[in-house]
């Protein structure tokens, strides 16, 4: 991978790989472009002769590969600003061999270069050889490429044909053969890129199942290890208030022992179920944390309006039966209410103590309660000048 940061969505991962693959190629393909044009030049019968032509075309091939090089592909995965990216690239490219391409014919044309122009022809079969195996992506794109650097030579070759004709004929069925190579070559890049695609959607696959819980198919406690700090870290830089919600089911080993763990999977499930009714905002990130234990990650939320919610969520909870298994059960749950203070929580440790230890109260306070999580003290001598 040429970027650490791949995208995910398929349809902007085809253009972001072609145009990575595009970028690195043609970068490279500009060198050899201006290598071999003063070449041409300078083994030519008489070069000082040639200085105007030779001159232009070296800092043409020179500003057009300045122009290749300093046209990097966009950062950001926007599917529009790639697109756009690619055409301006190709126009880039086709300019270049267009450039080659009269270039080629001068020295077809230009008795100065009758000792040099082997060397012309080498170039243009190298470099529409390259064409088709390191840009065949864009199949049409490559075939008007194709024609820029061999169409103008051929057409110098066609005027004076008849001496030219074994060379003509030769051009013309390598051209053929290149138009075949390419749709081959085409074939193969998306193989490639068809591979690829299958295996970025097995690795997401496997992303989601490592982050998510196979029992309530909510997030893992890995998801939240994993999103827990940079919401943290989003809410101290925007300065905008988080909040968090552990939910523990009260008296659940009782649930296991009296009709065992089939049953106890079942209402965890339903559980789970009753929590997405409830806390259905596109903001609120529901996770299951431990055995029993449930976390609401509810960025952009004062700690009140958390509040609010989860004391309404644990009191439609206690009134609402659970049919799970043949059975009619009544689950009720303690709660523990917290928001993120830049002053009081350092880390996401210790926010994350804050809104636990407010659990462990609620549970020790008769279970199917609330409690908020508490704001540590300042120290002593603070809290005297504070009352001044």
């Amino acid at each position: 991978m040429h970027n650490s940061r791949v995208p995910s969505l398929p349809g902007v991962f085809v253009l972001w790989r072609e145009a990575q693959d595009t970028y690195s190629r043609s970068a490279l393909g500009g060198v050899y472009f201006l290598l071999a044009w003063p070449l041409t030049w300078f083994f030519s019968s008489d070069p000082q002769a040639l200085l105007l032509p030779g001159l232009i075309g070296v800092l043409v091939l020179l500003l057009l590969l300045y122009l290749r090089i300093n046209h990097p592909v966009p950062r950001d995965h926007n599917e529009a600003k790639l697109q756009r990216w690619l055409v301006r690239h190709w126009c880039l490219m086709h300019a270049t061999a267009l450039c080659w391409g009269l270039l080629n014919a001068l020295a077809l044309r230009h008795e100065s270069f009758s000792e040099s122009e082997i060397i012309a022809l080498m170039g243009t079969i190298a470099f529409g050889t390259a064409i088709v195996f390191n840009f065949s992506m864009r199949k049409q794109q490559a075939y008007v490429a194709l024609l820029l650097i061999f169409t103008p030579g051929l057409l110098v070759l066609l005027f004076d044909w008849r001496e030219q004709y074994p060379l003509l004929i030769s051009l013309l069925l390598y051209l053929t053969y290149l138009s075949l190579a390419l749709k081959f070559s085409h074939r193969a890049y998306q193989r490639n890129l068809n591979m690829e695609l299958q295996l970025l959607s097995q690795q997401d696959k496997l992303d989601r199942l490592s982050r998510t819980d196979s029992l309530t198919q909510l997030g893992n406690r890995y998801q939240f290890n994993s999103l827990f700090p940079v919401l943290l870290s989003n809410a101290y830089r925007q300065q905008q208030p988080l909040s968090l919600v552990l939910v523990d089911i009260d008296f659940f080993k009782q649930i296991n022992d009296a009709h065992g763990h089939a049953c106890g999977d079942a209402c965890l499930t339903a559980f789970a179920e009753r929590m997405r009714q409830y806390f259905r905002r596109a903001s609120d990130i529901l996770l299951r944390v431990g055995g029993e234990e449930f976390a609401v990650l509810m960025p952009n939320t004062t700690l009140e309006q958390a509040r609010l919610l989860a004391d309404q969520f644990r009191h439609k909870l206690a009134q609402e039966h659970f049919a799970v298994s043949g059975l009619h059960l009544v689950l009720t749950a303690s709660v523990g209410v917290g928001s993120y203070s830049a002053s009081a929580d350092d880390n996401p440790e210790m926010f994350f103590k804050r809104v636990d230890d407010a659990l462990y109260r609620a549970k020790h306070s008769g279970r199917n309660c609330l409690h908020v999580a508490e704001l540590p003290e300042p120290p002593a001598a603070q809290r005297m000048d504070l009352t001044g």
